[in-house]
């Protein structure tokens, strides 16, 4: 039995996942039955990062509860660049780029729904530049421009940050974005009878265009839907870490450095980012965070997060070989890491070449030069105790003068990598750039 409107907006909130929608009521009966949904991703780059997650496993929420979901890839859009809430106008890309990156988004994207054509339900992927790159200026003006008014345009506040900026202002190619958007919600009702757009809550005017343009072009019934946009509690921003933005890409963001991100979430943030990025059911996320509120040991639910969303962006394979890293770095046994291993943690940015004079430095002074530890002290504690690993072997201070020895090449994983543990939590990896 089909899970009533009402019922499923309800679960959507009750997951926090509603920032604003269109009329309510009647968008609960509207969802009565099975509609067809989109949202749209411009290419930015050449992956998305982990921000386009919630609307992304939104269409699949969609999808599971009956619906039809489009991903619209804006080949188009992503010629122009959307001005919501940046503040300075953004770098146009090449068409040649553009495309480029259509293509490897829209591979991307395929993997998050089905798009089995068997099924009544089953997704569509669309690129906007299929019905505007024959659309001559004058029939864009005549067709869609009459149907905007400038007042309102300049009243959306995120035109109007731009306009308050001195010396910035804003272009009429940004200003122009909100009709290209608009257009498109429009040109969905006509091909595929789409009725509901969603998107993040820095979408709202751009959504409300594209309802108002499909009721005047079409005489349309739409719904627009948002997203909240993801904040830590910390004040820093999602996504993002010291090391740079974290992608969707395996090779951007390796599928371990992916599983980190979300183990090192914070006790604050991690059981609504459960609400938000998993499929687990509410009452579920309840009895996690009520196990840990009981435990004296450190909360299970970042492990359960960082498994969940890792299993759903780099699949089974993907999370085995995260789980397998996250293990043999933290145990300091680096036995079962191949050589593309340690080449993609190099990548990442967790490896650090062993200086040219590390033949001179003592330990105590090497670790503090790269970063490792922040005072000698620490590593002579670490010696004394016998609490430094390097390649599994435990280190004594009289090994603190042999830099030469500890770090020659012929020693090292695959003649360049040596994996350094220091106490429980502490490690790193160092390589020489001479070799390989």
């Amino acid at each position: 039995m089909k899970m009533t409107g009402k019922d499923f907006l309800g679960q959507l909130n009750a997951r926090g996942l509603i920032e604003q929608k269109t009329a309510n009521e009647e968008l609960e009966i509207h969802l009565d039955a099975c509609r067809v949904i989109y949202c749209g991703f411009d290419p930015t780059a050449d992956s998305l990062h982990i921000g386009s997650l919630i609307p992304l496993l939104m269409l699949r929420r969609f999808q599971l509860a009956g619906h039809r979901p489009i991903i619209l890839v804006g080949g188009c859009t992503g010629l122009i660049g959307d001005p919501s809430f940046k503040m300075e106008e953004r770098q146009l890309n090449s068409p040649d780029l553009v495309a480029d990156w259509v293509e490897k988004l829209k591979e991307q994207l395929r993997r998050f729904l089905n798009f089995d054509t068997v099924n009544k339900n089953s997704a569509i992927i669309v690129d906007n530049l299929a019905w505007t790159s024959e659309l001559s200026v004058i029939t864009f003006l005549r067709e869609v421009g009459k149907h905007f008014s400038v007042n309102t345009m300049l009243s959306r506040e995120s035109v109007k940050k731009r306009l308050a900026r001195k010396g910035s202002g804003i272009s009429f190619t940004e200003f122009s974005y909100a009709l290209l958007q608009g257009l498109d919600f429009s040109e969905l009702y006509r091909r595929y009878a789409c009725t509901l757009q969603i998107g993040g809550s820095d979408q709202w005017g751009n959504i409300v265009s594209g309802i108002e343009l499909s009721r005047r072009q079409s005489n349309a019934r739409c719904f627009g839907l948002t997203l909240p946009l993801v904040t830590k509690t910390d004040g820093t921003k999602f996504g993002k870490t010291e090391k740079g933005t974290i992608w969707l890409d395996p090779n951007k963001t390796s599928p371990y450095s992916f599983y980190q991100y979300w183990l090192g979430v914070s006790d604050l943030d991690v059981y609504r980012f459960l609400k938000f990025f998993t499929f687990m059911t509410l009452d579920r996320i309840a009895e996690i965070e009520a196990s840990d509120n009981l435990s004296e040991d450190k909360p299970f639910a970042q492990s359960v997060l960082a498994s969940e969303v890792t299993r759903l962006v780099h699949g089974e394979d993907g999370l085995s070989v995260a789980k397998r890293i996250t293990r043999c770095l933290f145990s300091g046994n680096a036995s079962d890491l191949s050589e593309q291993d340690f080449v993609q943690l190099e990548k990442d940015g967790v490896a650090t070449a062993v200086p040219d004079d590390f033949s001179k430095l003592p330990l105590t002074k090497l670790l503090v030069k790269v970063g490792v530890v922040k005072s000698g002290k620490e590593v002579k504690d670490a010696l004394c105790r016998g609490s430094l690993f390097i390649n599994g072997a435990v280190k004594s201070p009289k090994d603190n003068m042999r830099g030469a020895e500890t770090f020659s090449p012929e020693k090292g994983f695959f003649g360049r990598y040596f994996l350094l543990r220091l106490g429980k939590k502490k490690f790193h990896i160092f390589y020489h750039q001479e070799c390989g």
